[in-house]
């Protein structure tokens, strides 16, 4: 039963369109909002900020102000974040294999 719970709290935290989006996103390096918006068409501002706080909660990656005479927010991936986006590999290889391309 313990199991079962486990899966659904980790399911729950990547859960809709955009969240592994955003992790596959961050995979390579920091990433500002901006860019973050742009390379991945098709979100709002809104759910991004939305998405980034959620992702930022559950401990999947940081927000990191860095302030200056043209201050800016990266985001990057933490460990746990980096080790959940290495767990969904394998679902992403079963897809290629299982589900109808086109």
């Amino acid at each position: 039963m313990r199991t079962k719970c486990s899966l659904d709290t980790v399911l729950g935290m990547v859960r809709g369109k955009w969240k592994v989006l955003l992790l596959w996103e961050l995979h390579e390096r920091p990433r500002r909002f901006g860019e973050l918006r742009r390379r991945v068409g098709g979100i709002s501002e809104k759910v991004l900020s939305a998405q980034l706080r959620e992702l930022e909660a559950d401990g999947l990656c940081r927000r990191v102000e860095h302030p200056g005479a043209v201050p800016h927010v990266e985001y990057s991936l933490t460990g746990a974040g980096a080790e959940l986006l290495e767990a969904l590999v394998p679902i992403t290889e079963w897809s290629l294999t299982h589900l109808p391309r086109g």
